[in-house]
């Protein structure tokens, strides 16, 4: 059986900018969906291509739950993760293009 990736990740069109929070099994190219704008929706819309935070999971069902989670925190809770993390909102999309 084939192993599968899963990662629920949260863009941001500028530091502190608006937030949006997805899920899918392959990372790369759907950072690079949001950053050529190739996908209708909120993300071209509003201009939401900057990765700066994901999580990794082996199993679909418990990905697809963390991402309904995380789409229902507050925004102050999203921020406050992001920071924990990556404290300069770094697009961390150049770190797992060049792994």
């Amino acid at each position: 059986m084939k192993d599968h990736r899963y990662y629920v990740y949260m863009l941001a069109s500028r530091i502190g900018g608006t937030l949006y929070v997805g899920v899918t099994n392959d990372l790369i190219r759907r950072i690079h969906e949001h950053r050529t704008k190739a996908v209708e929706g909120f993300t071209k819309r509003y201009g939401v291509a900057r990765l700066v935070y994901f999580e990794q999971f082996d199993d679909i069902t418990v990905a697809i739950e963390r991402e309904k989670r995380l789409k229902k925190w507050r925004r102050a809770w999203k921020v406050k993760l992001i920071k924990e993390h990556n404290p300069n909102w770094d697009d961390l999309y150049a770190s797992i293009t060049s792994a």
